[in-house]
């Protein structure tokens, strides 16, 4: 083993382990590898960006936008939808017919764009014909990746296949070189979902009416069980405040559903809404963690105490850091980022862009460049510099911080009584911090000063704590504890539900600007006029504290508005609606034109008269031309993701090809397999490929064999074609919901845990890899070189 092997073997293997812990996203992991190359020399720098221009990369790009254009006319919505109602009520005929339209559009069109077309429909299938949707909904993402290996258009990994053919010397693949044996595949794979695979697939109630589905909505998501009505009595200091001032949902995390006032409703009040007298407050979340927040009106304000407030200031400073834009805090919210535990100072305030921001921290996000104006002992200030994720620190005296901040002193000083129900309660349990940004700078007990205490500090009867907010805050916090509590709440919940609020189930689109975000950055309630009210993931409900949640692909969700509101989310590119609210269907006007392109970009392959990436760059043009859809659709079309992915990795393709570690790998492949033949060498490959797909991305994955492919296939003789045939068929990947963004999208619709897509996914591999190897001397036989 040469030293360019080893090196070129240790940037696969770091590569590797990047994309199986999900460390570095692997578009990032790709550019990286990239970049090793060139600067190793691996790869010379003229060939390092080839990728960008290749023809595999063209041309997946501009199918991208072929597919769009199809979706958007709606010819793929009433090909589905058509074809669908053929199958009629019962299960069996329902998973075929799906299957085989989804297949049948996956030939030719993207096939996540496939999934995402067919999922609302599919959904709502069951729900019409009670048929359970967890029976349907992974046929169908299966159906979408089988449906791929019918054409070279089908799936990136056909194309890379044929590029590394290509690449390598020999004749590409054509248009339809994959259709008999995809064809057979295809075939196998209906007819094993269709008879066995459904059985092994877990069973969800449909509903069959709206009112029923509402009802459904309210079971899955637990609704009834976590909505409560607060009723604002006379005299409260609540009174005269506005819904923002009272802090009942920030306070608490609950939702507030409605405001009923003289027997009439207002859904999702706004948070200017003054409150008085008699009120009730509809809201949804957790009764007990409302009743915890409750006992911080226990304590009493100690107006005199002077001497402790001078004790601690003269031990505690300020700090301003700005944020670097390398630090791993960017893209956190204040409350998760970790300021106490990390660098043992908490955040006062943070300055962006000449303005600055004091109070409600706890959700906002943190930004490269940021200034944050930070609290701690005097030490600890000190030491702040020292931290790579700032990129400046500048200690505050008094006098700048009004200046800068515009903020004067508000520390008080407060006793719990001795027989406080907050007694023996921790600081981060009370959550007093996340709700009024109040700090607790000391607690001062049996004669002893502690400086900042952290969250684990164990609050007792008799302590005096040095607090810094605003004072008022506390006059909410009794208002709070005079809210009485109405456990009763069906008959509010009906009415509310005939009147305006109404429920709606949604997944997030695969290429939703969304994922990875968390719901308090989102804020549904001022971005879309909606509520999140509950997230179904991994076959778990998700319905308290969702602030913190990191919304993924696959997600359920539970939005809960007005019908107006909702229905206009059905035209928002991120979401995927999967409860019909009578949504306008798409208008088809050019879904004959859309087709005609998409006709004539087969056409002119088949004849031979344009290469591939030639005729889908003219065929996404012309969609855009005639109007079947714009230029920023097209632009949003394009998943960015795979192609950074596979013009990144493409030149480690190339890496392992010239310095012989492909040839090596191959080797070690023939020394294990090679004197059992030439099928069992096929075969090591295909399982092998096969069972790198739970972790390695499958574009990633295809160029990652391609070379050791060709150069086995030389070491034995042979023509490459039969075993980069397999090789593409191995690349289909059905045991995991994060090996393909098609089995992800159905994961929270369908209700599925990680150990369904198991229970498929390994049977229905094996019953491709038979029919591949079955097919494969009959369609492909071996040739000599």
């Amino acid at each position: 083993m040469t030293f360019e092997i080893a090196l070129v073997l240790g940037i696969l293997a770091a590569a590797l382990v990047l994309f199986v812990s999900e460390i570095i996203r692997m578009d990032l992991v790709a550019l990286l590898v990239l970049c090793t190359l060139t600067i190793t020399g691996l790869v010379p720098t003229d060939q390092a960006f080839a990728g960008f221009s290749s023809n595999a990369v063209i041309t997946v790009w501009a199918m991208f936008i072929l597919s769009e254009g199809l979706t958007r006319t709606g010819i793929a919505d009433v090909i589905g939808r058509r074809i669908v109602r053929i199958a009629g009520p019962r299960e069996v005929p329902m998973i075929m017919v799906i299957m085989i339209t989804a297949a049948t559009l996956s030939a030719f069109m993207n096939n996540i764009g496939v999934a995402a077309l067919m999922l609302p429909v599919v959904v709502d299938l069951a729900r019409r014909t009670r048929l359970p949707v967890s029976r349907l909904l992974m046929p169908l993402a299966n159906a979408t990746l089988l449906g791929g290996l019918v054409t070279l258009i089908g799936t990136p990994p056909n194309l890379l296949v044929s590029e590394a053919l290509f690449i390598g010397g020999h004749q590409p693949f054509e248009l339809f070189d994959f259709t008999p044996i995809g064809s057979g595949i295809v075939l196998a794979g209906i007819l094993f979902m269709a008879l066995l695979g459904r059985l092994l697939l877990p069973k969800t109630r449909a509903e069959r009416s709206r009112h029923l589905s509402q009802r459904s909505l309210r079971a899955r998501y637990k609704l009834q069980e976590q909505t409560f009505m607060l009723r604002v009595p006379v005299n409260s200091v609540l009174v005269g405040k506005t819904l923002a001032d009272s802090r009942i949902g920030v306070s608490t995390g609950l939702i507030i559903l409605a405001l009923v006032r003289f027997g009439r409703s207002e859904t999702l009040p706004s948070r200017q809404t003054v409150l008085r007298a008699g009120d009730g407050i509809l809201v949804k979340g957790r009764e007990d963690q409302f009743r915890e927040l409750q006992r911080w009106s226990d304590l009493v304000i100690e107006r005199e105490a002077p001497v402790l407030k001078s004790m601690v200031s003269s031990k505690v400073g300020y700090a301003e850091v700005k944020l670097d834009e390398n630090s791993p805090l960017v893209g956190e919210l204040v409350r998760l980022a970790g300021f106490r535990s990390r660098f043992n100072v908490v955040v006062v305030g943070i300055k962006r862009r000449n303005t600055y921001r004091l109070t409600n921290l706890a959700y906002v996000p943190l930004r490269a460049g940021d200034r944050i104006l930070v609290q701690g002992e005097l030490e600890t200030i000190e030491e702040l510099h020292k931290f790579a994720d700032f990129s400046h620190t500048e200690v505050l005296t008094n006098e700048q911080l009004r200046e800068q901040y515009q903020a004067d002193e508000r520390m008080f000083v407060v006793r719990l009584p001795k027989h406080s129900e907050l007694s023996d309660a921790t600081l981060h349990k009370s959550r007093i911090a996340d709700v009024f940004d109040f700090r607790v700078l000391a607690i001062f007990r049996d004669g002893k000063l502690s400086l900042m205490p952290d969250g684990d500090e164990i609050l007792a009867g008799g302590d005096l704590l040095l607090i810094e907010g605003q004072p008022e805050d506390l006059e909410v916090l009794r208002g709070l504890q005079e809210l009485e509590v109405e456990s009763r709440v069906a008959p509010h919940l009906g009415k509310l539900e005939s009147e305006r609020l109404t429920l709606m189930d949604a997944t997030l689109d695969p290429r939703s600007s969304l994922a990875g975000k968390t719901v308090g950055e989102l804020n549904f309630r001022e971005r879309y006029g909606l509520e999140l009210a509950g997230i179904w993931r991994d076959g778990t409900t998700l319905s308290v504290d969702l602030a913190e949640e990191r919304l993924k692909v696959g997600d359920a969700l539970l939005l809960l508005g007005p019908r107006d509101r909702l229905q206009l989310l059905s035209n928002d590119s991120d979401f995927l609606i999967l409860t019909p609210l009578g949504q306008q269907p798409p208008d088809t006007r050019r879904a004959p034109l859309a087709a005609a392109v998409m006709l004539a970009v087969v056409g002119l392959v088949l004849v031979g008269y344009l290469p591939i990436a030639v005729a889908a760059v003219a065929g996404g043009s012309f969609m855009i031309l005639t109007g079947c859809l714009t230029m920023e659709q097209a632009y949003r079309a394009i998943d960015w993701r795979a192609i950074f992915l596979i013009a990144g990795m493409l030149p480690l393709g190339i890496a392992m090809q010239d310095s012989g570690a492909a040839t090596w790998l191959a080797s070690q492949v023939m020394e294990l397999l090679g004197d059992k033949g030439p099928w069992a060498v096929i075969a090591g490959l295909y399982l092998l490929t096969a069972v790198a797909t739970l972790a390695i991305p499958t574009v990633a994955l295809v160029v990652l064999m391609s070379p050791i492919v060709l150069s086995a296939m030389t070491e034995l003789g042979l023509q490459p074609h039969t075993a980069m045939m397999a090789i593409a068929m191995a690349a289909a990947s059905f045991m995991s919901p994060i090996s393909h963004p098609s089995n992800t999208l159905v994961m929270g619709p369908g209700g599925y845990r990680f150990v369904d897509y198991l229970k498929v996914g390994i049977p229905l591999t094996l019953v491709v890899f038979a029919a591949t190897m079955i097919l494969l001397p009959w369609l492909w036989p071996l040739q000599p070189l």
